[in-house]
C-alpha cells in the first residue's frame, strides 16, 4: 500500500510539472522506477499506459484553456506516434542489462539539459509570425517520439524548447500543444511495448497508482501554467533527473560508495547553487517588469514571499 501511495504522488508531481513545464512526466517517472529496481522497458512502458490517461485530461485541460493549437497537434502528434513505436519496439529488444545504463543516459541527458536550461534561461516569451509547418514539425515529432519511448522520456525535452524556440506559439501554448499531442505518442508507445514484451514486467497496480495521480493534477497543472514561475520549477525538476539517474548509473556500474556519495553531495550543492540562482533571477525579472509597467496596467503574479 505504501508503494501504491508513493507512486500516485509521483504520478500527481510528475504531471503537475509536465503540465506547467511542458515536460517531464515521462523523464522524472521512469527515472524513479528505474531507482526503484524496475527494468528499463517495464519502466517505460508502465509510465505510457499511464499517460495515455494523464494525457487526454491533460490535453482536454489545456483545450478548455485555450492553451491548444490543434493544427501543430496532428502535425507533430502523428510522426511522434510512428517514432514512439519504433522506439517501444527496439527498447524492448534490448537485454536489461544493456537497456538500463543506456535509457539512465538518456534520462540523465536531459535532466542536464533542463536543469541548464531553465536555470540560466527560463521560458523566451517572444513570438513571431506564422504558422508551423509540417516540414519542420514532422523530423521534430519522430525524434521525439523515438527518444521518450527507447529513453523513458523525451516527448517535452525535445519539442517544448523546439517550437519555444521557433516563436510561432506563445509560451502556453507551446505547452497545451505538446502535452496534447503526446496523447498520441503515449498510445503508440504503449502498443508498441505490448507488442515487444506481451505484457511482460508491468504491474498493472502500478500503472493505475500513476494514472490515478496524474489525472487529478493534470486540470491543476493546466490552470497553474500561467501562475507558476516556470524557471525555478524546471530547475528544481532537472536537478531531481540529474541526481536519480546519475545514482542509477553509478549503482549499475558497481562503483565504490564513496564515489556514488560523493558524487551525489556534489550533484546537490550544485543542485542548489541553481535552484538559488532561478530564485534570484526570477525574482529580478519581475522586479524589472513592475518597473516598466504603467501603474495602471495588471502585474503578473509574484512568488509567495516577494
Amino acid at each position: 500500500m505504501q508503494t501504491i501511495i508513493l507512486l500516485a504522488l509521483v504520478g500527481f508531481g510528475a504531471q503537475l510539472v509536465d503540465g506547467a513545464l511542458g515536460m517531464a512526466y515521462g523523464v522524472t517517472s521512469t527515472s524513479l522506477l528505474l531507482a526503484v529496481g524496475l527494468a528499463p522497458a517495464a519502466a517505460s512502458a508502465s509510465v505510457h499506459l499511464a499517460e495515455v490517461g494523464t494525457t487526454l485530461v491533460s490535453g482536454l485541460s489545456h483545450w478548455r484553456f485555450g492553451n491548444v493549437d490543434w493544427r501543430a497537434v496532428l502535425k507533430i502528434g502523428i510522426p511522434g506516434a510512428i517514432g514512439a513505436f519504433a522506439g517501444a519496439t527496439f527498447l524492448s529488444g534490448l537485454a536489461t542489462d544493456v537497456a538500463k545504463p543506456y535509457t539512465s543516459a538518456i534520462l540523465l541527458g536531459l535532466g542536464i539539459y533542463v536543469l541548464v536550461r531553465f536555470t540560466l534561461k527560463g521560458l523566451p516569451a517572444r513570438r513571431t509570425a506564422g504558422r508551423l509547418s509540417l516540414r519542420f514539425l514532422a523530423p521534430l515529432g519522430l525524434v521525439g517520439g523515438f527518444l521518450d519511448a527507447s529513453g523513458g522520456g523525451g516527448w517535452g525535452p525535445v519539442g517544448t524548447p523546439a517550437l519555444l524556440a521557433s516563436g510561432r506559439l506563445e509560451p502556453r501554448k507551446v505547452i497545451g500543444t505538446i502535452d496534447a499531442s503526446e496523447f498520441l505518442v503515449a498510445v503508440a508507445a504503449s502498443v508498441g511495448f505490448f507488442v515487444g514484451l506481451s505484457g511482460a514486467g508491468i504491474d498493472t497496480t502500478w500503472v493505475l497508482a500513476l494514472l490515478a495521480g496524474g489525472v487529478v493534477a493534470a486540470p491543476l497543472a493546466a490552470w497553474l501554467v500561467r501562475l507558476i514561475p516556470a524557471r525555478i520549477l524546471g530547475s528544481l525538476v532537472g536537478g531531481l533527473i540529474v541526481f536519480t539517474n546519475v545514482r542509477t548509473i553509478l549503482t549499475s556500474a558497481e562503483a565504490p560508495d564513496s564515489v556514488v556519495n560523493g558524487s551525489l553531495v556534489a550533484i546537490s550543492v550544485l543542485w542548489a547553487a541553481a535552484v538559488g540562482w532561478s530564485l534570484k533571477e526570477h525574482r529580478r525579472t519581475v522586479a524589472a517588469e513592475k518597473a516598466a509597467a504603467p501603474a495602471d496596467e495588471p502585474r503578473e503574479p509574484a512568488l509567495v514571499g516577494e
